[in-house]
């Protein structure tokens, strides 16, 4: 990474959601801890996030809240995970609204628990481009999008277009031509005039839009949306395919 270049060193995973559309993978275990290839969702993304320097973790819970924080207190390399325990759930933002304080007035990852994604063979991570582009003057959100036309493996919806500024328009009629990846940088103070309680990340990603302050970067690897019992295992038989020839070459 660049010299001057700003390293986040906190994230915030969201975990808490009920995982319904994903049943019956998820009648037992929560979304993510579902595993491809072997190893689960969520410690895929902690694996990412070690990689890009992060050493401390929020995650909020919900459903099935002990048994994801067994998992994730299993985790190893460790990494100093805090877990916010949500009686009721408070949403995409209204669960990173509750945790700000541990954040410390730093740009932080927020990043969806049930996100897969890979890097480029031999390229930049995903997550050391956002930091690396990052920019406080001119920026309150980069995110990441993924191009419909390189979605193969999980359907995706077109929620934004990609200006050539590197701001971002959103589609109300879903006809653009990325997907978000729920992968994102973020400053705290596009929480901080937030009621506490639950609010969708939504709202402030339509607030920094408005202002100009909403950029995104097109991811450069691949990113799957897993949403429906099909789009699992259609991601779990490319990855096996993928680990059976690491395993012979």
């Amino acid at each position: 990474m660049a010299k001057g270049v700003f390293i986040p060193r906190r994230a915030f995973i969201l975990a808490a959601g009920m995982g319904t559309r994903l049943r019956p993978y998820t009648d037992h275990c929560p979304k993510p801890m579902v595993e491809v290839g072997g190893r689960s969702l969520i410690y895929r993304i902690l694996d990412k996030l070690g990689e890009a320097g992060v050493d401390e973790v929020a995650v909020n819970l919900h459903y099935r809240a002990e048994q994801l924080q067994a998992h994730l207190e299993s985790y190893s390399p460790k990494l100093t995970i805090h877990f916010s325990h949500e009686e009721a759930l408070l949403d995409t933002g209204g669960g990173v609204r509750k945790m700000l304080p541990l954040f410390k007035d730093e740009p932080f990852y927020v990043i969806a628990g049930d996100a897969l994604w890979t890097d480029p063979p031999g390229g930049e991570s995903a997550l050391a481009r956002l930091a690396r582009f990052w920019d406080p003057a001119r920026m309150d959100i980069l995110t990441l999008m993924q191009p419909l036309s390189r979605m193969i493996l999980t359907e995706g919806a077109g929620d934004y277009d990609l200006l050539p500024d590197g701001r971002v328009a959103r589609s109300a009629a879903k006809t653009g031509a990325y997907m978000w990846t729920n992968i994102r940088l973020n400053s705290p103070e596009i929480y901080k005039d937030q009621p506490e309680g639950a609010f969708s990340f939504l709202t402030l990603m339509d607030r920094a839009q408005t202002a100009g302050r909403f950029y995104a970067l097109e991811h450069e690897g691949d990113w799957h949306h897993i949403s429906a019992p099909r789009d699992l295992e259609s991601v779990r038989s490319a990855f096996g395919q993928d680990e059976a020839g690491k395993a012979a070459s």
